[in-house]
């Protein structure tokens, strides 16, 4: 079995339900277990921040899926909610990310495991933190709670756990 993390983030409304959807989607594929799932953050956007602030979370899976399998099928859920790619790191209805899978340090055409700037960005690095706090990154050989003592206080203040409240205000 193969174990893999994968980051959910949404900036488009209803963000709430575009990411209860794809972790259902998610959870329907029979070669899919959801192990765990942090908390939803809510995050400011980077590189283009002309932009609605986005709803963040990572989720740990088990799967018999190989990690282009796991690419093509979070794609095929992108796509069944909407995603459109126009803008580079612009608005999304949804955006799935593979962080990490198994071990492996690799980089083809389609997929780069680690994800390459995971390690720099606060909004996945502390819903993963939640998840998995002492998982080594491979590629940065830290673990992930010693990774976020790296981000600068600006990054870190710009996620903030999402309340229940706010889930049903939206």
């Amino acid at each position: 079995m193969n174990q893999a993390f994968i980051a959910f983030g949404t900036n488009i409304e209803p963000r709430s339900s575009h990411l209860i959807s794809a972790l259902d989607l998610l959870q329907a594929h029979e070669s899919i277990e959801v192990q765990r799932k942090s908390s939803i953050y809510q995050t400011a956007p980077v590189g283009y921040t002309d932009q609605a602030d986005f709803l963040n979370r990572v989720v740990l899976i088990n799967t018999r899926l190989t990690s282009e399998e796991l690419l093509d099928y979070c794609q095929s859920i992108e796509k069944q909610l909407g995603r459109k790619r126009e803008i580079r790191f612009g608005p999304r209805t949804i955006d799935l990310d593979i962080l990490l899978y198994n071990q492996e340090n690799r980089k083809t055409e389609r997929l780069i495991i680690p994800h390459p700037r995971m390690h720099e960005r606060a909004f996945v690095l502390i819903p993963l933190e939640e998840i998995a706090p002492d998982f080594v990154l491979p590629t940065q050989n830290k673990r992930v709670r010693d990774l976020i003592k790296q981000l600068s206080e600006t990054d870190i203040k710009d996620v903030t756990i999402w309340t229940q409240k706010e889930l049903e205000e939206e």
